[in-house]
C-alpha cells in the first residue's frame, strides 16, 4: 500500500480514478490497482504491472508509455521496466511506493510478479503564517515562573500571526466559526484527543451541532465536514497516514470501529465487536472509551469501556486493531469508569474512576493491576525521557496539590510542581500527545480561584522530571462560562503546534474558537 507518510502532506491531495496506460500490452487487460486479481501470472506468461498516481503528475514506462491517471498493463514476465515521474505544474515529485526502492524521480523496475507502483506528486507547500522568519535564531521559550499581567488583545483576524507580547511565541487564530460558515463554536474537542494529523497537515475541530471538521494547518482554510463522526464518535487520526483516522459510532453504540479516508470522505468498518462482547456480556450495547481516551502511540491497541443500554458498566476489553482480536478482557462488576485508555506504549489499559478502585493501569491480559491515584482526575497518558508510559495528573488530596507523573512500569511516583500557590487552586488539562518527543507534556489551566499566579489561565510545556523545566508559551484569554470555554489545550507529535480554544476576553459559552501556537522544533528541549 502506499507510504502514508507521504499520502496527504500537501494542502490538496488528489487520487486519480483507473483509467487504461496508453500503449498497453495485451494478456492481463485492466484491474483496479493492487486489488486481488492481479496476485498472479496471466496465461499467457505476462504479468500485470500496476502504476498508481497520488497527486498531479504523469509516470513514463519504457514499455507502456505515460500514464497521467492510474492504469494497469500486462507486460512479459521478469522484464525490467523504467518507470520515469514528472511532476505537474505546482506539485513536486515525493517518491515511489510499492516494489520501486530508487530515490531518484527514474525508477527501475523487474516484473517478475504482479506489481503495483505508486507516484506520489505533493503540491508545493504554502508557508505557515509564523514562518518566514517569525522567529530569531536566537529565540527561547522563557521559563520565568512570575506572575505575568495578561496584556490585551483585540480578538485577532484568523490567519494572521501575532507575537503574544509577553513571551515572544507565535500564535495564530485557526478558526473562525461564523465565516468559516458553522454554527456555535468551532474548538479543540478535548486535551487528550489528538488534533493534528500524522504531518501536522490537518487539525480536526468539532462543532456545536455535532459536527466535526477538518482544517488545512498552513492556511486555516476549513476543507470539509467530515461525513461519518458525529457527536462523541471519538476520532483518532491514523498515526503515519495523515489522510486517515478512526472513529466510534456515536457514543460507541453499536460496538465497532470505523476507519475513514479524509480525502474521499469514505469509512469502512474495520472491527466490528458486537457480536463478540455480546458473547461475554448479552446485554452489552456500547464500547467506547467516554470521549477522553486513545488508541496506543501507533494506533494498534485499543482500551474500550464496555456499557449495557442504560448505561450500566458490563466491563472493559482491549482490542488489537492490526489482528482484529479481542486480547483481554475484566469485569467492573458495575463499577462504571469515568473513562478508559490504552497507554502509548500499547502495553497497559488505564481504567479511571471514581469508586473504590479509584484509577487502575492494567496489562493488556488484564493479568495484574497497578492503581495510580485513589480516584479520577483530569490527566493524560505520555512517555517519559526513557520511553516509559507515564500517568500525568494532579492529586488535589495531596498537600501541595501536586501535578505528577507515576511510571507504569515500576510505580515510581515524581511530584512535578505544586498548583497550591499562595493559597490558590486552579484546574488544569493534560495532554501527552507529544509522542516524538517523550519526556514533556502540555498543560493548559483554567477556574483559578484564591489570587492570581505564574499558571493561572495559561499554556506551558512541562518537563517530566523532577525539578522540571517549564516552558511559557501564552496565555488562553478565555472568560470561563461552562464547559465549552475551557482550553481543552493539545500538542501536535513534534510539540511544534499547540490547539487551544479561547472565547478570547468575551462572556460568552458559545462563541469559542481555535487558536493555535506554533514554536520551532527544538524550542522544547
Amino acid at each position: 500500500m502506499p507510504n502514508p507518510r507521504l499520502l496527504a502532506a500537501a494542502p490538496f491531495l488528489i487520487v486519480m480514478s483507473l483509467a487504461g496506460c496508453g500503449g498497453g500490452g495485451g494478456g492481463g487487460g485492466g484491474a483496479n490497482s493492487g486489488s486481488a486479481s492481479n496476485s498472479s501470472a496471466t496465461s499467457n506468461g505476462t504479468q500485470v504491472l500496476s502504476l498508481q498516481i497520488v497527486g498531479n503528475g504523469t509516470v513514463s514506462s519504457s514499455l507502456t508509455g505515460t500514464c497521467a491517471t492510474d492504469c494497469a498493463s500486462s507486460v512479459p514476465a521478469s522484464t525490467q521496466v523504467t518507470l520515469t515521474a514528472a511532476s505537474a505544474e505546482g506539485y513536486q515529485f515525493a517518491g515511489w511506493e510499492g516494489g520501486c526502492t530508487d530515490a531518484g524521480s527514474t525508477c527501475s523496475v523487474t516484473v517478475d510478479a504482479a506489481k503495483t507502483i505508486t507516484a506520489v506528486f505533493l503540491a508545493s507547500a504554502a508557508q505557515s503564517a509564523c514562518a518566514s522568519g517569525f522567529y530569531a535564531s536566537t529565540f527561547t521559550l522563557s521559563t520565568a515562573l512570575t506572575t505575568d499581567t495578561v496584556p490585551s488583545l483585540a480578538k485577532p483576524t484568523k490567519g494572521v500571526a501575532f507575537a503574544e507580547p509577553t513571551y515572544n511565541t507565535c500564535v495564530v487564530r485557526s478558526t473562525n466559526h461564523a465565516a468559516d460558515g458553522v454554527a456555535g463554536f468551532t474548538r479543540n474537542d478535548y486535551s487528550r484527543r489528538q488534533a493534528f494529523n500524522a504531518d501536522s497537515s490537518k487539525y480536526l475541530v468539532y462543532a456545536l451541532n455535532g459536527s466535526w471538521h477538518v482544517y488545512d494547518a498552513v492556511t486555516r482554510t476549513r476543507l470539509k465536514q467530515l461525513a461519518g463522526p458525529a457527536a462523541d464518535a471519538e476520532p483518532q487520526w491514523n498515526a503515519t497516514n495523515p489522510d486517515k483516522l478512526y472513529y466510534l459510532p456515536t457514543n460507541g453504540v453499536g460496538m465497532k470501529v470505523n476507519e475513514l479516508t479524509v480525502s474521499t470522505n469514505t469509512s469502512k468498518v474495520i472491527g466490528d465487536l458486537s457480536a463478540r462482547i455480546k458473547a461475554k456480556w448479552p446485554t452489552a450495547n456500547a464500547a467506547w472509551t467516554k470521549s477522553e481516551g486513545s488508541p496506543s502511540k501507533d494506533g494498534r491497541y485499543w482500551c474500550l469501556m464496555v456499557d449495557d443500554a442504560g448505561w450500566n458498566s458490563l466491563g472493559v476489553v482491549t482490542w488489537d486493531r492490526d489482528t482484529d482480536t479481542i486480547i483481554g478482557s475484566m469485569n467492573t462488576n458495575g463499577e462504571r469508569p469515568d473513562h478508559v485508555s490504552m497507554s502509548p506504549s500499547g502495553n497497559y489499559c488505564v481504567v479511571s474512576g471514581d469508586g473504590a478502585r479509584g484509577t487502575v493501569a492494567y496489562p493488556r491480559d488484564f493479568s495484574s493491576q497497578r492503581q495510580l491515584l485513589q480516584k479520577s482526575e483530569h490527566s493524560d497518558l505520555a512517555i517519559d525521557a526513557n520511553g516509559d508510559d507515564v500517568y500525568v495528573s494532579v492529586d488535589y488530596q495531596s498537600a501541595a496539590g501536586d501535578v505528577f507523573m507515576l511510571n507504569l512500569r515500576t510505580g515510581a511516583r515524581t511530584a512535578l510542581f505544586s498548583t497550591y500557590v499562595s493559597g490558590s487552586a486552579t484546574a488544569l488539562h493534560v495532554s501527552g500527545k507529544g509522542f516524538n518527543k517523550p519526556g514533556w507534556v502540555l498543560l493548559s489551566t483554567y477556574g483559578d480561584y484564591g489570587g492570581k499566579q505564574w499558571l493561572h489561565k495559561k499554556i506551558f510545556a512541562v518537563q517530566l522530571s523532577a525539578s522540571p523545566k517549564i516552558y511559557n508559551l501564552g496565555f488562553t484569554r478565555a472568560v470561563e462560562n461552562g464547559y465549552w470555554t475551557e482550553p481543552h489545550a493539545t500538542v501536535n507529535r513534534d510539540f511544534t503546534k499547540v490547539l487551544f480554544n479561547s472565547n478570547w476576553n468575551v462572556n460568552t459559552d458559545t462563541d469559542v474558537d481555535a487558536y493555535m501556537i506554533e514554536i520551532p522544533a527544538g524550542a522544547v528541549n
